[in-house]
């Protein structure tokens, strides 16, 4: 009998990865939607009176910032991070860029001048700095693998950072640069510099600022004007001069302790009279706590560990360094803002004007913060698809 020809045998097709096609991080996702629910009512409440005629002003142009903002987080979400590690250079170079246009053709408001105006919105190059070093950086550090522990890699990696950090406090903004040199600091934690370097920074941190806040001014040399000097100092004895520069810190104290634990809704009266200046952007948490009491103060700051906490499972998740210093670099910016602002409202912190991220008031800082968790997004899904592509068994 004739012994018939072999044939392969027939598989079915292997369909493609779905590589992009993955679901979003579930918990990510609520914990920012429901940032976005919370700052909307808090401000519907606390700037009803704000605007004459307009009650829901605020409301309506913070819709439309999230919205716009949750639509490039998902655009972004679907981009592979790691071709923007190839763009560095661009990257730093558009960061330093928007920040000298700020300082040359921005809109001076209240001595500062942070922000070009146009004319739907304005453009403040400082919050979106954030997102442009965290990348910027992390490709940097990520490039150099094999001399992380170099004190040369510190070197650089501070000095990228001080460059626009300065820039920024020029103009002024204290916060946002204390932002992009912890984000370094950070970075370079993760990476895995040589301890003694983080040391030494940390030291020469703490000697920078008592040189500034103490030693100069007593040798007759004022680094900083004296409303600023006075203005960070201010949180620690706030009773000393309560209706100038601990005016705000006393009123802001009053508001949360009034809301006890549930808040006091319809009756509120700190925040609607406008006892608390700036109760819509940098002191916001205040609204929350006089409108929501600790019930409502709690709910942000369990959504904030929320947030944080999936920030840091994306670093550990991420499929190379450079996913999990973008994730570091976000978490660091979060949680150095959270509680920079949480705290100054409280009065344990200085008044930095660091916002709350997705809940103050602002295209420039909630688009920013969607961009950061759009990055989270993508690194999430990215990890997700190289963890399923090892998953395969190739068959022959």
């Amino acid at each position: 009998m004739p012994l018939s020809p072999i044939r392969p045998t027939e598989e079915a097709p292997v369909s493609p990865p779905r590589a992009l096609r993955l679901p979003l991080d579930p918990v990510l996702t609520l914990a920012i939607i429901g940032l976005g629910i919370c700052s909307a009512v808090t401000l519907g409440a606390a700037t009803r009176n704000l605007v004459p005629g307009r009650p829901n002003y605020y409301v309506e142009r913070q819709a439309t910032y999230l919205i716009v903002g949750f639509v490039l987080m998902l655009g972004l979400s679907r981009l592979d991070y790691a071709r923007l590690r190839s763009a560095k250079n661009a990257i730093y170079a558009a960061l330093i860029l928007s920040i000298l246009a700020v300082l040359a053709l921005g809109h001076a408001a209240r001595g500062s001048t942070r922000a070009i105006n146009f004319p739907f919105f304005s453009f403040q190059a400082s919050e979106l700095g954030k997102v442009l070093l965290i990348v910027a950086l992390a490709a940097f550090v990520a490039e150099r693998t094999r001399a992380l522990r170099e004190r040369d890699t510190t070197v650089r990696v501070m000095i990228a950072a001080l460059i626009p950090a300065m820039f920024v406090i020029v103009q002024p903004d204290l916060g946002s640069g204390m932002v992009y040199m912890v984000v370094a600091y950070v970075l370079l934690f993760v990476a895995g510099a040589s301890w003694r370097h983080l040391a030494g920074l940390a030291a020469l941190v703490a000697v920078s600022v008592a040189f500034v806040l103490v030693a100069a001014p007593a040798a007759g040399v004022h680094v900083l004007k004296p409303y600023q000097t006075a203005r960070l100092t201010a949180f620690l004895h706030p009773s000393s001069n309560p209706q100038k520069e601990g005016y705000q810190q006393q009123e802001s104290k009053i508001a949360i302790g009034a809301g006890q634990k549930t808040g006091r809704g319809a009756n509120s009266s700190q925040i609607p009279n406008g006892f608390v200046p700036e109760s819509h952007t940098d002191f916001i948490f205040a609204a929350v706590g006089e409108q929501y009491g600790f019930v409502g103060a709690g709910l942000v700051l369990l959504l904030y560990g929320l947030l944080i906490s999936r920030a840091l499972r994306v670093l550990v998740m991420s499929k190379d360094l450079f996913g999990s210093l973008i994730a570091a670099g976000v978490a660091a910016m979060l949680m150095f803002q959270v509680f920079v602002n949480v705290g100054m409202t409280i009065g344990i912190m200085p008044i930095t004007g660091v916002t709350l991220p997705l809940m103050s008031y602002g295209g420039s800082s909630v688009i920013t913060t969607l961009l950061a968790v759009g990055l989270l997004q993508s690194i999430y899904v990215q990890a997700r698809a190289s963890a399923a592509l090892k998953d395969r068994v190739l068959r022959y």
